[in-house]
């Protein structure tokens, strides 16, 4: 089978790559950037620029003649769609469980819970409840993976002002105080990209129990925003004050990015109890772990 990985050499999709060749498939990754380096023959690189070039799309397809696609990136997937669907029998997206707007219900099952308000993410997540219908009358499977904050090595982890700054975790290293909105018990779940990348597997490996889903994938539990600043201070092996704030101060004065600060503000924490039970999903790492092993990376890369 042929299955073609758009944005196959980032964090998440070098892991489902290298799952996928795993099995005998036929692999094609599409990526923009520098040819990474897959020790394996059945893997094959094409460079193209991400964008909405329907005719470049459709060449590429009538290339490679996807059985699946799968689209890590999203922002032109209904054009990727409508290109490759003459091929493509399985269609499978990438989102974010932001998507879903800020959560009602905790753990977040996979349904809207309110305006989503970020632009970005608001146009994918409608094109991507527009592309399930097109694809079920279609007669093509779809399916859409939604991660919460992605984690582990390959990429600097989240940090405790809710960006991924080196300088902010030497910051943590060195033990210097973290300012955090009181009471510090909003949920944030890292998982790792190794256990995002296995909820694309499955659903290669699983295509009639997948087909039609929007799946949420994370770790088994999240962490609330105090033990997150907790887990780092152990991982690194010092004590890391909080400096405790209003929302209102931390959000106006201290923290005023809207990307940033909602971390702390908005639970991050999915149900992943229908993957689990229709693709038999199970996460390899805790938060804890996952943390760990992206610090462990980034002193093995020199960054810290």
């Amino acid at each position: 089978m042929k299955v073609c990985v758009i944005g196959g050499t980032g964090h998440t999709g070098k892991n489902i790559v290298r799952m996928l060749a795993r099995e005998d498939f036929e692999v094609s990754v599409v990526s923009r950037g520098i040819k990474p380096i897959f020790d394996d023959s059945r893997i094959s690189f094409i460079k193209k620029d991400y964008d909405s070039s329907n005719e470049q799309w459709h060449d590429l397809f009538s290339q490679i003649k996807p059985d699946v696609i799968i689209d890590i990136l999203g922002s032109f997937a209904p054009v990727v769609y409508e290109t490759g669907k003459i091929y493509c029998k399985h269609f499978i997206l990438c989102g974010s469980i932001w998507m879903f707007g800020e959560a009602k219900i905790v753990p977040t099952p996979e349904i809207t819970q309110a305006s989503c308000i970020f632009p970005g993410y608001a146009k994918r997540y409608s094109d991507m409840l527009k592309l399930k219908e097109k694809a079920k009358a279609d007669g093509i499977r779809f399916t859409a993976i939604m991660p919460p904050n992605i984690c582990g090595p390959g990429k600097i982890p989240l940090d405790c002002y809710g960006s991924r700054g080196i300088e902010n975790h030497k910051n943590h290293m060195a033990g210097k105080p973290v300012p955090l909105p009181e009471p510090g018990q909003t949920l944030i779940g890292p998982c790792d990209a190794e256990d995002v990348a296995r909820g694309f597997y499955l659903s290669v490996m699983n295509p009639e129990m997948a087909s039609d889903e929007i799946f949420n994938v994370g770790s088994a539990y999240a962490l609330t925003a105090k033990q997150f600043v907790e887990t780092y201070a152990q991982i690194y092996r010092t004590k890391i004050p909080i400096d405790w704030c209003s929302w209102k101060e931390y959000s106006e004065e201290i923290n005023p990015q809207t990307g940033a600060n909602f971390h702390f503000k908005a639970h991050m924490c999915p149900d992943i109890s229908k993957i689990a039970k229709k693709l038999a999903y199970k996460p390899a790492y805790a938060p804890e772990e996952t943390m760990e092993r992206a610090v462990s990376w980034m002193k093995q890369q020199g960054l810290i």
